[in-house]
């Protein structure tokens, strides 16, 4: 499904970037002439969209050759080779801004994962996304997480129960949210987990008074708030930390005993790794 969506995603990107033409190559380059090209890297990080690159050059040219020499999640630094590829070079400068655009920005967010995974080193905690991504590029953005070392929260708003601060206000309270979303399940027999937000300690008493949901996420909540809520909760449910969180304030967050900490900026505050792709 995921590669389906990738070359559809390679078609618009296309037809975005050339419309009637890519006039700049074929002006001055034939069009059966042969190539080839290095995909140079001249950041420290982590390298992610190695897989996506296969399809999207078999999807722009399948006589497009790929030889990778680094594979997904692998530390690269400046000067590094992560592959080389060889046919047309009409081809080859079609897919060369694609390529970078989707692999300098998956790269990013995998390297800046792996920074924030590294802060729970010895923990069982695990980092995850959120849904503050790029609209239609998703599923790549998340693949870059997983590739980093986090875990990815959900896809959308299909495949978990989220109830929010909004979701609470508009239902008229926890309690009448968590008892409308149980009934909704049951009719339309539905098997999703159910995460509900507290933000503060008293949300979290009338939560566990109430039950029916598998995660509390503790937003916005300071580490001393944070300690107290995971000890009352005991394990009855799954916790996850969220809101405002950095790389200096993770780990504190972490030792508590929290199960999960979210961070939005993996994916929607990142700096993308810096590569090119050069003819040889």
């Amino acid at each position: 499904m995921e590669n389906n969506f990738l070359r559809d995603l390679v078609r618009r990107s296309l037809a975005e970037d050339i419309g009637d033409g890519d006039h700049s190559s074929l002006a001055c380059i034939p069009e059966n002439t042969s190539g080839k090209a290095k995909l140079l890297i001249k950041e420290k990080g982590i390298l992610a969209g190695i897989r996506v690159a296969g399809i999207l050059f078999e999807t722009i040219d399948k006589d497009l050759n790929l030889d990778v020499l680094i594979k997904d999640g692998a530390s690269v630094n400046p000067g590094d080779i992560a592959f080389h590829l060889k046919g047309r070079q009409q081809s080859i400068l079609k897919s060369e801004r694609l390529v970078l655009n989707i692999m300098q920005r998956m790269s990013g967010i995998a390297t800046s994962t792996h920074e924030y995974a590294s802060k729970l080193d010895g923990l069982n905690t695990k980092i995850l996304d959120t849904r503050k991504t790029t609209p239609g590029l998703r599923f790549l953005e998340k693949e870059a997480v997983r590739i980093g070392g986090g875990m990815n929260h959900r896809m959308g708003l299909f495949d978990m129960i989220m109830l929010k601060d909004n979701h609470i206000d508009y239902a008229g309270g926890i309690e009448k949210a968590i008892s409308k979303t149980r009934d909704y399940l049951k009719k339309n027999n539905l098997n999703l987990k159910v995460e509900i937000e507290a933000r503060n300690l008293g949300d979290v008493k009338i939560i566990m008074a109430t039950g029916g949901v598998d995660r509390i996420m503790l937003d916005n909540f300071s580490v001393n708030d944070t300690m107290t809520a995971v000890k009352e909760i005991a394990g009855r449910f799954e916790t996850e930390s969220s809101g405002g969180i950095t790389l200096s304030t993770i780990r504190s967050y972490a030792e508590c005993g929290v199960d999960f900490i979210s961070v939005g900026a993996l994916t929607h505050h990142i700096k993308s790794l810096d590569m090119s792709l050069k003819a040889v």
